[in-house]
């Protein structure tokens, strides 16, 4: 299918031979391309509870842009100019699309947002949680770092990690399930995790990392308990699944903070990561619900 240079296929392989050089060659600002991509090709279409559809903008033999879309999770954009986003929307919505939100970095998702308005009538809504991507520079471990160790999460450690995560995604509104039962089928199961333990061996802080793909890792998630918060575990852990990433081959280190997050977001920075760009997401509310009491408060993550 093609139009206005929107090439859109569901075949995941399909559009990383058109697209995977393209994202690979700036894996930072591609990383949630690349991680849902991936997802989809190493789980299969049928484990998504709705075929995904992916979209690559072609310029003069040249990629301009990329997409994924996973219902019902946040559209999904590479950074666009408005011009760009504005073909998409057009293209998108004259095909009968309607994608409940998009996520991507805050001058795309902005541009994609109004655009979507001009041809849908849709009232488009800023989340009130946007995100900062980070990459690593130079790894400064902390100094003094608590006592204790980090270990690598183990098969006897699986309830913990599941735990965690559900509490992990509560906390940042995410708005999934993660328990027992969902876990396969949730973005967490396919991470590695490092586990930071006090000296008489007790988990007190969790931090997981993405597959290597591209030659870049996410770290992703962070997590400590609101009782054990101030005692360095997330730096101490934090570093360790960093030191992790660059030992597995990595080339790039990325992460994504909460930027209305102070603590987490001076933490990487002392940990050696850099800021590259804001992301935000819109909830991309039908013309008809725009005015309604019952619409959801916007307060999850975008495309994390």
């Amino acid at each position: 299918m093609r139009s206005s240079g929107w090439y859109l296929t569901e075949d995941v392989d399909d559009f990383l031979a058109r697209a995977g050089g393209f994202l690979r060659a700036r894996p930072a600002e591609h990383v949630m391309q690349l991680t849902w991509a991936e997802r989809v090709r190493t789980r299969g279409r049928g484990a998504f509870e709705r075929a995904p559809l992916f979209g690559v903008l072609e310029e003069e033999g040249q990629v301009g842009g990329t997409f994924y879309h996973l219902p019902p999770r946040p559209l999904g954009l590479s950074p666009l100019t408005p011009a760009q986003a504005d073909s998409l929307a057009a293209r998108l919505a004259d095909l009968g699309h309607a994608p409940a939100s998009v996520g991507a970095d805050h001058d795309t998702a902005t541009a994609f947002a109004e655009a979507w308005q001009r041809y849908t009538g849709a009232t488009p809504r800023l989340r009130d949680v946007g995100v900062r991507l980070y990459r690593l520079g130079t790894l400064t471990p902390p100094d003094p770092r608590p006592k204790g160790r980090a270990r690598v999460l183990g098969e006897g450690d699986l309830d913990q990690a599941v735990f965690w995560c559900g509490e992990f995604a509560k906390a940042v509104g995410e708005g999934v399930t993660v328990d027992a039962e969902t876990w396969p089928s949730t973005r967490y199961a396919d991470k590695r995790y490092t586990l930071w333990e006090t000296e008489d061996g007790t988990p007190v802080s969790l931090a997981g990392m993405n597959p290597l793909i591209g030659g870049q890792i996410q770290v992703d998630i962070v997590y400590t308990p609101a009782h054990l918060r101030g005692h360095g575990y997330a730096a101490a852990v934090s570093a360790e699944v960093s030191r992790a990433a660059l030992a597995a081959g990595a080339q790039e280190v990325v992460l994504f903070a909460d930027r209305s997050n102070p603590t987490s977001n001076a933490l990487y920075r002392r940990l050696g990561y850099r800021p590259l760009s804001d992301w935000s997401g819109y909830d991309l509310l039908a013309a008809d619900r725009a005015h309604s009491p019952a619409d959801p408060d916007g307060t999850t993550l975008a495309s994390r």
